[in-house]
């Protein structure tokens, strides 16, 4: 089930990577997604506060020979802005605990969020962000309804966003994609 989730978000992602571009793994975890990103993108930027995921992606990056396209950073993805000064096509965030890692230490609703609105106004127009929600444990409960608050208050006028979720499995993981059609007019 979850690999379904990963497996829709990275089909939908590849679409807006057939030309290269910049992506960010907001999430690095285990350096799937980063390498995934990496196979299409121009260069990606990957995103952990865990020492041992960042190793793991470097790890995972190297094995397949994309060290060159990938900045991995040792900080939380509500810092992305100060990182990243160029216009991204794409962003991930694939959200919850590090498989296989201490359950205690999930990605948390206020960096989410803060991480979230970043990555708005660093997508350029016509790009994509991508976000694997997982509401079967408590902060990843919160987390989906934050989530879909804030998704829901963006202005249509700018952004489309889709959810996509089982409608018979309560709990199960599922993806919310936005895609930005202008930018908003911010003063």
């Amino acid at each position: 089930m979850i690999t379904g989730v990963i497996t829709s978000a990275h089909e939908k992602v590849r679409a807006y990577l057939k030309d290269g571009g910049i992506a960010v793994d907001a999430t690095s975890g285990q350096g799937r997604d980063t390498v995934f990103l990496a196979t299409h993108a121009s260069h990606v930027y990957a995103f952990d506060i865990q020492e041992e995921a960042v190793d793991a992606t470097r790890c995972v990056v190297d094995a397949a020979g994309l060290t060159s396209k990938v900045t991995c950073v040792c900080q939380s993805h509500a810092a992305m802005r100060d990182i990243v000064k160029e216009p991204v096509r794409v962003v991930v965030f694939n959200l919850g605990y590090l498989p296989g890692g201490d359950k205690t230490l999930t990605t948390r609703v206020e960096s989410t969020l803060i991480a979230l609105k970043q990555a708005l106004i660093m997508l350029e127009v016509g790009g994509l962000l991508s976000v694997s929600v997982y509401p079967g444990h408590k902060e990843g409960k919160k987390e989906a309804h934050a989530i879909e608050l804030f998704m829901a208050s963006l202005p249509a006028k700018h952004y489309v966003v889709m959810k996509e979720s089982m409608l018979n499995r309560h709990h199960a993981p599922y993806n919310v994609f936005v895609y930005k059609q202008s930018n908003p007019i911010t003063h």
